[in-house]
């Protein structure tokens, strides 16, 4: 790794114009004290890592700098946030006493404190500092949702379920959905008895998915002993949500009774906790990953035990390709039983094929899959879909069949095991068996754009039923424009039906969407070629050829193309 000072001595005259800029905000009082080399380079290191999402790094870099908060604004949220993101919350919070004290609070500093204060039960305390937050011209209307739930939630000693419902009222009604979450965990916290009737209401609703609220459902039935009933919502979600983590998890939790999560709807550290959890998925799903992951390190501590958070740590994790961070966060979660054990283990093989370690990751995966104490189709079908992407294909054959001779047409699984277990036998030079089975996929579920274009594109490079093809591919095309496998295919039937320049129209598309494919650069010189344009024919083949995806039998063709021609 390059030492962070050394980098910015390499870029000394960019880094020379941006010191300027941000030594000319400081007081002249204070300016000698930072404009010492050591604490520039501690400075900007410190920012460059967290903007990279390395907190550890960034938080080493930025402690250095006690006191440079007076003199430069930025300098104490870019604090707060490194202490944060690194677990660092009790000195979070330290850090932002300070900051109060010498007047320098902000919209963090608030909501830092008034967590602090909500986690050790100190309500008031905690509300007062919510309130603070919620006056303060925050960044965001997202912002302004969490404080306004938060100051609700610390201040219900103080109030009845029917003035705490009018409150939540009172928030934003762009979020309608999340008014009615926090309406049943009101319901929840003051003993209602209407509290069975909103989690059935939440569930049932068709317009949004809120599977994830069955879990907490059963968990709140549970609570009252009623392990029967809890049970029964666990099993009927699960068959409506079969891969839900929490689902499962809970599940195994029951069966097993170890290593339980721990949610109790009646504490409100713990309700907070899931309110923020919401806001850091929002923003993930937004790509904002710094502030998602400061909101989940803020929810963390509030619920430490309830470490499913953590699926969403390592996601985004994942998303920036900070890929070693993400390993780490799965590897500690595998080791909450079985099913995070599985999905973790899915998950860091999905990275080692990333990382390009395959043999690897076939083998932790199949490891992972040997060790389930129970394998459900599901899990079998995970197994099976992974063995074909790695071209494990006859591997990948047994379990598709153990799956088929467990179902019938009618399960929702049936025509994804048809397609799996016919790519696999295409790949495996058995096409009768291929070409049956993509057919009884395509019999029960007609609309699947991409068995369409398989079993299409297969008939083309046969020669057999080229105009069945054609039509089919542009029924693939209306159900999936602007792909671009689908379009390089349609191209490639015109260009079998020697409609060349009809194909040569279709397969540039698919060329400018897809400009480092082997096949649709080597498929669009082909239709060049028969349109008489002959040197731009060559120029693509040629290009082919440097490409590192090409393999070795179309490197062979184009050689010969390259010196026949067609």
């Amino acid at each position: 790794m390059i030492n962070i000072k050394v980098l910015l001595q390499i870029t000394g005259q960019i880094i020379f114009v941006i010191i300027f800029i941000f030594f000319s905000t400081l007081h002249a009082k204070n300016s000698d004290r930072f404009e010492r080399g050591g604490n520039i380079s501690d400075y900007f290191a410190g920012v460059l890592l967290l903007n990279q999402n390395q907190y550890n790094e960034s938080y080493k870099f930025l402690k250095r700098l006690d006191g440079l908060e007076a003199s430069h604004n930025n300098y104490s949220s870019k604090y707060l946030y490194s202490l944060v993101n690194s677990e660092n919350f009790k000195q979070a919070f330290n850090y932002s006493k300070k900051l109060e004290k010498d007047g320098l609070e902000s919209f963090e500093t608030d909501l830092i404190i008034g967590i602090y204060y909500l986690k050790n039960l100190k309500h008031n305390l905690a509300n007062k500092y919510f309130l603070k937050a919620k006056q303060r011209n925050s960044r965001s209307v997202l912002d302004d949702y969490i404080v306004h739930s938060l100051s609700i939630w610390s201040s219900l000693n103080n109030y009845k379920l029917n003035k705490a419902t009018e409150n939540l009222e009172k928030l934003d009604n762009r979020f309608q959905n999340l008014k009615k979450i926090q309406k049943v965990f009101l319901n929840c916290f003051y003993n209602s008895s209407k509290t069975e009737f909103l989690f059935d209401e939440l569930i049932s609703n068709k317009k949004t998915d809120f599977s994830r609220y069955n879990y907490f459902y059963a968990n709140y039935l549970e609570s009252l002993n009623k392990n029967e009933k809890s049970m029964k919502i666990i099993n009927q979600s699960l068959k409506l949500y079969p891969r839900n983590l929490l689902l499962n998890k809970y599940k195994a939790d029951l069966k097993n009774q170890n290593g339980k999560l721990n949610f109790n709807c009646k504490r409100e550290d713990h309700v907070a906790a899931e309110i923020i959890y919401i806001a850091a998925n929002a923003l993930s799903s937004q790509s904002i990953f710094s502030i998602s992951n400061f909101y989940l390190n803020l929810a963390k501590y509030l619920n430490k035990e309830f470490y499913t958070f953590d699926t969403l740590l390592a996601e985004n994790f994942f998303k920036i390709e900070d890929y070693s961070t993400s390993k780490k966060i799965y590897k500690r979660l595998s080791k909450n039983g079985s099913a995070l054990e599985w999905y973790s283990q899915k998950q860091i093989s999905r990275i080692l094929i990333i990382e390009e370690n395959v043999n690897q990751s076939i083998k932790l995966f199949r490891k992972a899959y040997n060790n389930l104490e129970i394998k459900s189709i599901y899990e079998t079908f995970d197994y099976a879909e992974f063995l074909k992407n790695n071209e494990q294909f006859k591997d990948a054959i047994i379990y598709y069949t153990k799956i088929l001779n467990q179902i019938n047409k009618n399960h929702p699984l049936y025509p994804d095991v048809k397609d799996g277990r016919g790519i696999a036998y295409e790949r495996t030079d058995q096409w009768e068996k291929a070409e049956k089975d993509l057919l009884d996929s395509l019999d029960v579920s007609p609309n699947q754009a991409y068995v369409i274009n398989y079993l299409a594109y297969s008939w083309i490079e046969q020669g057999v039923k080229i105009e069945e093809s054609l039509k089919m591919l542009e029924k693939a095309n209306d159900l999936k424009s602007n792909d671009p496998y689908i379009i390089d295919s349609l191209g490639w039937a015109l260009y079998k039906l020697k409609r060349y320049k009809e194909s040569k129209d279709y397969l540039r598309r698919a060329v400018k969407l897809m400009p480092a494919d082997p096949i649709v650069n080597d498929h669009y010189g082909d239709a060049l070629w028969k349109n008489g344009d002959k040197l731009q024919a060559r120029y693509y083949w040629e290009y082919v050829l440097n490409l590192k995806k090409t393999e070795k039998d179309l490197k062979e063709k184009i050689e010969k193309k390259l010196i026949k021609g067609l």
